[in-house]
């Protein structure tokens, strides 16, 4: 049973970092295929993957197109119960799909103003308003599933979900921007950023070239912390 990833650009692309770390933290098998989400080719690299139009997407071994981070997530999880990707006490399980669809649907002002980048940390960066209200709310949601159900491991809910998942590109951004968040929040953060499977996306994606930085800023550059 072999699925296809379809993703963009390591290191720019949060949705792809989400679509490869549900394959690869769950040890479900995978073939790996480069979208040109900044080459400029992404429509006519997917024409045959609708009603696929982003990264990431996924094909099943039937055949079956998930085009969308959410609808991924759901069938793995449906067709993989043993995988471990959502937590199995059920009021965890129903706390981490929570905070998932939130993830997914909302932090517009974080996502618009810190683009995710992973190949330096912009120095000097001093967050907008909307973006703190956006972090704070942030920090609730975690305070809360640590509190309520991550005493038994390092993650969101003890041991890696799905959750961890949709919010390590959240992590990525706080990294890669300085951006202010409590203790707590940091050692969260650094958690994804020692991850094995993330020091793996990290290492292709600096092998990548690109003619021009996407998401420029008229700051200095500082080095990556780990």
């Amino acid at each position: 049973m072999m699925y296809d990833l379809y993703i963009g650009d390591r290191l720019f692309s949060s949705w792809s970092l989400r679509g490869w770390l549900m394959f690869e933290k769950f040890g479900l098998p995978y073939r790996e295929h480069m979208m040109g989400l900044y080459a400029g080719t992404l429509a006519q690299d997917m024409a045959e993957l609708a009603p696929a139009r982003t990264v990431p997407a996924a094909k099943t071994p039937e055949g079956y197109i998930l085009s969308d981070s959410l609808s991924m997530a759901e069938t793995l999880a449906e067709r993989h119960p043993d995988a471990g990707l959502w937590p199995t006490d059920p009021a965890a399980r129903a706390l981490a799909r929570n905070l998932v669809c939130e993830m997914h649907s909302g932090f517009g002002a974080l996502r618009d103003v810190c683009n995710m980048q992973i190949s330096h940390v912009w120095d000097g960066f001093i967050a907008p308003e909307p973006v703190l209200k956006n972090l704070e709310r942030i920090e609730y949601l975690w305070a809360m599933a640590r509190e309520r159900h991550g005493a038994k491991g390092p993650w969101l809910f003890g041991e890696y979900s799905l959750a961890d998942v949709f919010y390590a590109p959240v992590a990525m951004r706080i990294t890669g921007y300085g951006l202010p968040v409590s203790d707590a929040a940091k050692a969260y953060v650094e958690n994804h950023l020692n991850d094995p499977a993330f020091l793996r996306w990290r290492a292709e994606a600096l092998k990548e070239n690109h003619e021009t930085f996407p998401y420029e800023m008229n700051l200095p550059r500082k080095d990556w912390p780990f």
